[in-house]
């Protein structure tokens, strides 16, 4: 297989992957009896009824973001950027395995290193791209690790502890929507 196959694989890959996991998110919250965005977390979805949705759902993404990883690799000759996605998408899939009834923190621990190597991994995507998305890419990745910051500090801006969190996952998740496109595209 070729690098423009790697690349085409990866694009088709992570949009199929990733287009799966928000409607997966989409129909847990409609099916979750008084689920909030702004006041129930994203993980809240991983334990009761919608856990089977939501967690097989987290963890197909994850394992999906690890294979994009290696194709990556593979087809841009990069580093950096196809590890802290390769991390990324190791923690979500945990994310998945580990629910947040899970004993020992491991959740949090996991849903942390998502998010944080999820961020870094938008940001590092400026090498790869043409100009003006790298610059729009590092500052997706830039508003996914100040919300971060903002809600392991506990401020929500007003939004609730979900609607801060929305604020991390939603830029890194319709990143990838774009990314996928772009990695489709390459030649």
């Amino acid at each position: 297989m070729n690098s423009e196959n790697y690349t085409k694989y990866a694009g088709a890959l992570a949009f199929v992957g990733t287009f799966q996991f928000i409607i997966a998110m989409i129909v847990a919250e409609a099916k979750y009896t008084g689920y909030s965005i702004s006041n129930n977390y994203i993980s809240d979805l991983g334990v009761g009824p919608t856990a089977p949705i939501f967690n097989t759902s987290i963890i197909i993404f994850g394992i999906v973001i690890v294979i994009v990883s290696y194709l990556v690799y593979k087809s841009l000759h990069v580093k950096l950027f196809p590890a802290l996605m390769f991390i990324a998408g190791l923690g979500a899939a945990l994310v998945g395995v580990f629910p947040e009834n899970s004993p020992y923190h491991i959740h949090a621990l996991v849903s942390f290193i998502t998010f944080f190597f999820g961020s870094l991994a938008v940001i590092s995507s400026f090498r790869i791209q043409k100009r003006i998305m790298s610059y729009i890419s590092v500052l997706i990745g830039l508003l996914s690790l100040i919300s971060l910051g903002l809600f392991i500090s506990g401020i929500t801006l007003g939004m609730g502890v979900g609607g801060i969190e929305r604020l991390i996952a939603y830029p890194i998740l319709l990143w990838t929507l774009y990314f996928s496109g772009y990695l489709y595209s390459l030649k």
